[in-house]
């Protein structure tokens, strides 16, 4: 996963890869954006798009 895979991925599909990675893998989404040099913000933004947001508390992008 890198910024270009972000910009050109099914959002819907992106989510679920995003979601899947801070449930195993992440305590939270700058660790996992720090792990494959991706732009946070842009990544916060796609999802955003969609109506997601992060959540911290729960380390998930969620519907508000």
């Amino acid at each position: 996963m890198n910024n270009e895979t972000v910009r050109e991925m099914d959002p819907f599909i992106l989510l679920s890869l995003v979601n899947t990675k801070l449930r195993d893998e992440f305590h939270s989404l700058p660790a996992l954006c720090d792990n494959y040099m991706l732009d946070q913000s842009h990544l916060v933004n796609k999802l955003g798009e969609y109506g997601y947001e992060y959540i911290g508390e729960i380390n998930q992008f969620r519907m508000p």
